[in-house]
């Protein structure tokens, strides 16, 4: 009986010991096979003739569905069924908030346009409203010895930054006979329409907009000709140009001056801001050697630079006249502050405008300035 057991038993962990055997073979063929698709697929990719994706790429094709269902669906036919993969719906207007994709090309194409998104600083919302502390200065510090008493400093002031918003929208329109066209670039038209209008829109509000339903721009606050240290806060600081109707005889030295002007810190990424008209004369600014003061720039791509810091062609920035401001300067990111919420929203109208369908494209943003010791302005006047 005992000879019996031992035998079962060797039986068993011969067995077990097969098992182990068959699995490490598995494990070995697997691997092989896997070097062997690895090795295919980096000299199909090498030759240029196909690009494998992963195996596992299960959010692409979430995304993929997404947005073709949104598209063929929705914005081809009017089958507002095809939307329920995404995320919500918007009651305010009836409209449906677009997939990431084309959220994310409208987002591109108006940075592009946009002279002023471009260098301020943006922030994303999931609510119209956005409200942001401030610090004014007034914290305090002081020396003491190691074991000396450490008295109680000044607290910090502190101001609240609520950029005005208002809702962005446009409204473009396309024949069905286009949207029945499967050839047609429905998505890349839509998000290429909705941008340009929107960076339009928004260009004009962030240099000059009232503050009503819309941004308020960074030339309708208040201007003052005090020192950082004793200008009211929310106001900017112009230079004046020395000439009542343009440039004074030097010209260059009050552009040094308005550089000077901004603290050291802030320079580090400031830019200069002017439209196309104001660029022409400041281009023909020579220093008394006869060197330009403009240095185009060397690598496509690069910006123009005056007096070595960059400059950005805003066409909503005013023309050289009296009493006007069309030289602005500072670092915008820390100067200029844009809040927008997180989606566009889009709403389909085959009603309004037959044969047209109309897409109602919608969108808040806010702006205002933020610290406004980081812009600097030139003033037209004596």
């Amino acid at each position: 009986m005992d000879t019996m057991n031992i035998e079962t038993k060797a039986d068993a962990l011969t067995g077990s010991f097969d098992i182990v055997d068959r699995q490490d073979a598995h494990d070995a063929a697997l691997a092989s096979l896997r070097s062997d698709i690895d090795e295919v697929k980096g000299r199909l990719e090498k030759a240029g003739r196909v690009a494998l994706r992963p195996m596992l790429q299960g959010g692409a094709d979430v995304a993929g569905a997404e947005l073709k269902g949104f598209v063929d669906g929705y914005l081809r036919s009017g089958r507002e069924t095809e939307l329920k993969s995404l995320s919500s719906t918007v009651a305010a207007d009836g409209g449906y908030a677009v997939p990431q994709e084309i959220d994310s090309m409208i987002a591109r194409r108006m940075v592009e346009i946009s002279p002023i998104r471009a260098v301020a600083n943006v922030v994303r919302t999931g609510t119209s409203g956005f409200r942001r502390l401030i610090s004014t200065g007034g914290t305090a510090s002081g020396w003491v010895s190691e074991t000396g008493a450490r008295p109680e400093t000044a607290s910090p002031k502190l101001a609240e930054i609520a950029p005005p918003t208002g809702e962005l929208y446009a409204n473009p329109s396309a024949t069905q006979s286009m949207l029945d066209d499967a050839a047609f670039d429905l998505e890349g038209w839509l998000a290429n329409e909705i941008a340009t209008e929107f960076a339009r829109a928004e260009g004009a509000a962030f240099v000059s907009g009232t503050g009503t339903n819309q941004p308020k721009g960074f030339l309708a606050g208040t201007m003052s000709a005090a020192g950082d240290t004793a200008r009211a806060f929310g106001s900017l600081q112009f230079i004046g140009s020395g000439n009542a109707a343009g440039f004074d005889s030097a010209p260059e030295a009050k552009l040094i001056d308005l550089v000077c002007q901004l603290k050291a810190p802030l320079r580090q990424g400031a830019v200069w801001v002017m439209n196309s008209t104001t660029l022409a004369s400041v281009r023909k600014l020579k220093t008394s050697d006869g060197a330009f003061l403009w240095q185009p720039g060397l690598v496509d791509g690069q910006p123009d630079r005056l007096l070595g810091y960059a400059v950005i062609e805003a066409e909503d920035m005013p023309d050289v006249a009296a009493n006007q401001f069309p030289i602005a300067f500072g670092n915008f990111k820390a100067g200029y502050l844009i809040a927008e919420r997180r989606q566009t929203t889009i709403l389909r109208d085959p009603y309004t405008n037959k044969p047209y369908v109309q897409f109602y494209a919608t969108r808040r943003i806010g702006g205002q300035v933020m610290d406004s010791d980081a812009i600097k302005l030139l003033k037209i006047t004596t």
